[in-house]
């Protein structure tokens, strides 16, 4: 099948193309490679789902022959990543919603760059606005969870309606062993509540995947509750 797109491609009709985002995406679209599952930015193009994506190394040579200078990123951390993203952005993202995005936050820029194509988003960074991206990770609402419960508060879940969290299943350490692979700034950790990011460590040294163990505890509890009022 990589075959006969790469002929297909090279068959047509001879046509010119920039380097502009539309001309990238439109040859993408032509070798067959479907762009709802990657991200673009002018220097790198980076892979969300190997499989829905359709990028396969034949796409990539053909895809390099037209554009050298443009990167290829194969990463599999960042598609374990937009894998865990997908399961929440898929549930609070509406079609042809306008969004709201954080200033300099380079992960969720990469997250949500598809999501244009997926939904028919808007992104923007100021006016109005149907939805807010709040970059909270996982290693912060867990600690706010904990933080509540010292502090006998009872559960803490944020929650908005009109916002979305695409990093609220990924850990930092993630997070940033996938930025330090592309040479991008890390993300600093929360101080937060010292008791509550001792309790962390110290769960992290037990049972390393007790985050997303708590988070699931703590909303199935928080529904239940819920259905009690």
């Amino acid at each position: 099948m990589d075959l006969m797109f790469d002929i297909s491609a090279l068959t047509q009709e001879e046509e010119k193309f920039s380097t502009s985002k539309k001309d990238v995406l439109k040859y993408l679209k032509i070798i067959g490679v479907d762009t709802r599952f990657i991200s673009y930015t002018p220097q790198k193009i980076y892979i969300n789902s190997l499989r829905f994506s359709k990028f396969s190394r034949t796409r990539e040579k053909t895809f390099y022959k037209q554009y050298p200078d443009i990167e290829i990123v194969r990463n599999t951390l960042f598609q374990k990543i937009c894998s865990k993203s997908a399961k929440l952005l898929t549930l609070e993202i509406k079609p042809n919603s306008t969004i709201l995005m954080p200033e300099d936050n380079f992960i969720c820029e990469l997250i949500l760059e598809p999501y244009t194509r997926k939904y028919g988003v808007n992104l923007v960074y100021e006016g109005d606005y149907d939805l807010k991206v709040n970059p909270l990770i996982l290693d912060d609402k867990v600690n706010t969870i904990f933080e509540g419960i010292f502090n006998g508060e009872g559960l803490k879940l944020i929650e908005s309606a009109d916002e979305i969290y695409p990093l609220a299943n990924v850990s930092l350490e993630w997070i940033n062993s996938f930025l330090e692979m592309d040479g991008q700034d890390l993300i600093k950790k929360e101080n937060g509540n010292e008791l509550a990011n001792s309790f962390s460590e110290f769960l992290e040294d037990v049972a390393p995947q007790f985050r997303e163990n708590v988070v699931s505890a703590s909303e199935f509890i928080d529904e239940k509750l819920s259905k009690e009022e």
